[in-house]
């Protein structure tokens, strides 16, 4: 530790008090600065100063020897700042306190630089639009939109704004609050705070009325208005790094949204793992997957804006990693324009579904936390249909957004429906995308009994089914823990008090899914 100057305090922030660190390299002078705010610090509260800068020390000392000073802030309420920690809600302030009194340090030579993955990347979308002495990031695994963490299509992710608020919730003054699944059965759903934490949260409950993403409270601050479009016109440079398998699935669509100049400055990589920024999840399926040892790490990025030294991948271009081609390719990821459609069989076939029993798959793809993973047997359960494709008759790569439409009818006036897509290997069956919605979502009038359509389009993928594959899909009404059941009643779900089973029915022969290749 000699060799570097470091040293801890506390920057205000709305009468807290939010314990910082300082590391500066070890020569006298003015140095551009890398933040990084984080709630992970559990435990580190019990731990002296010195050790926690002795700690943090082992693993940037290439950083601090190449002239760059380092903040590392413990979010209000975690590790050793005071107050409560409920997530997103004071992180606007907290986080734009600290720019400023960064701003304020003899040391600072006007140049800042954001680093973050997943949460730790929101405290900075929180403080977006972008000041000017902010000359570059490195974002991660976190979509800035908050409707797609809480929602896809009306339908409620259980991971992130469930399992993941309750046990991170006022943490520091509530370390035994466990997550169970039982929370996820609470009628009416609106009660979910008061069973699952013992106190109303109106900034958690509210969410539960706004299943809608063209509501306008999603532009609210409590709807995550403060980050909505953060980076589309930061004109900054962004490296973004995600997951095939990361459960922040729309990271695709948060760099299709970046206006031209803010895109040519950044980058996109797309590794092959799960909610990970660096490492492998995937030894064997997928080698040579981690980004640090193919790409560099966040300072080759920053030396990249600040110096001008040389990057491994291009800016402007998504670099990814095509599954089961087991290679990495940079391109501008425009959906290929050659379809193939294959038909979901012929007939009819109708289950029961039930609330109270809900299906479960293996994995989360990415809308749950556990990635992938070989599947069940084909219909493992009554209420899942599972159909495959014909084979493949040569070595194919698929890419971009696959597309499905089924037409069903059901016995209750709104009803869920869930597929996913897996590639049969020699090995099992390893599960790709899936999605869930709801008749209401195209035919908000439906009556019992009618025939009806509705759509599915699943998160970008880019990967190879070789030939003789193939690939399967199941098709049910729920797929739980990763998202909530729905009633089998149409209207506003936080506020159903019960449940009842519907009869589905699935015209397979009017079905199809769509899949895109180069």
């Amino acid at each position: 530790m000699s060799e570097y100057f470091s040293y801890c305090t506390y920057v205000e922030s709305e009468g807290e008090r939010l314990f910082t660190m300082v590391f500066l390299p070890s020569r006298e002078g003015k140095f551009p600065a890398i933040i990084y705010r984080t709630p992970y610090a559990d435990g580190e509260e019990f731990l002296t100063d010195a050790e926690l800068m002795e700690d943090f020390v082992k693993n940037h000392r290439g950083g601090l020897d190449s002239g760059y000073a380092f903040i590392y802030q413990h979010c209000r309420g975690r590790g050793k700042s005071s107050g409560d920690f409920i997530p997103y809600l004071h992180e606007r302030e907290d986080t734009k306190a600290l720019y400023q009194w960064i701003r304020e340090q003899d040391f600072y030579d006007g140049n800042l630089f954001l680093t973050g993955g997943s949460y730790t990347s929101s405290v900075h979308f929180a403080a977006a639009p972008f000041d000017e002495d902010i000359k570059g990031a490195v974002l991660c695994i976190q979509d800035c939109e908050r409707y797609n963490i809480n929602y896809r299509n009306g339908i409620a992710k259980t991971g992130m704004h469930l399992k993941w608020y309750t046990e991170n919730y006022k943490k520091k003054s509530r370390r035994k609050t466990v997550f169970d699944e039982k929370y996820l059965m609470t009628r009416p759903f609106s009660d979910f705070c008061k069973v699952a934490l013992g106190e109303e949260v109106e900034s958690k409950t509210e969410y539960l009325f706004h299943p809608d993403k063209n509501d306008p409270f999603w532009q609210t601050r409590n709807g995550g208005g403060d980050a909505h479009e953060a980076v589309k016109h930061a004109n900054i440079p962004i490296l973004i790094i995600t997951g095939a398998f990361d459960i922040y699935g729309k990271i695709h669509d948060m760099w299709r949204g970046m206006d031209e100049e803010t895109k040519s400055k950044s980058a996109l990589i797309v590794h092959p793992n799960c909610h990970r920024i660096y490492g492998e999840d995937y030894h064997e399926l997928f080698p040579c997957g981690d980004v640090k040892a193919n790409f560099g790490g966040d300072q080759t990025w920053f030396d990249h804006i600040l110096y001008g030294k040389p990057l491994s991948y291009e800016t402007g271009k998504v670099t990814y990693y095509s599954l089961f081609e087991n290679r990495w390719k940079t391109d501008d990821y425009i959906q290929p324009e050659k379809e193939l459609t294959f038909t979901l069989g012929e007939g009819e076939k109708s289950y029961c579904y039930d609330p109270l029993n809900p299906a479960r798959f293996k994995g989360g793809l990415t809308n749950g936390w556990d990635g992938s993973d070989w599947q069940y047997a084909p219909n493992s359960r009554p209420d899942i249909i599972s159909v495959y494709t014909e084979d493949f008759a040569e070595d194919t790569v698929i890419k971009g957004k696959m597309k499905a439409r089924l037409t069903v009818k059901s016995d209750c006036e709104d009803t869920g429906f869930y597929m996913r897509i897996s590639i049969r290997k020699p090995e099992g069956d390893f599960g790709l995308r899936d999605d869930i919605t709801k008749i209401s979502n195209f035919n908000p009038d439906y009556m019992p009994g009618e025939e009806a359509e509705v759509q599915f389009s699943f998160d970008d993928i880019s990967f190879m089914v070789k030939k003789g594959e193939a690939l399967r899909i199941d098709i049910s009404s729920s797929c739980f823990p990763t998202f909530l059941p729905h009633t089998n009643f149409r209207g506003e779900f936080a506020a159903q008090t019960e449940t009842r089973v519907a009869k589905n029915t699935l015209f397979l022969d009017k079905s199809s899914i769509t899949v895109f290749t180069e």
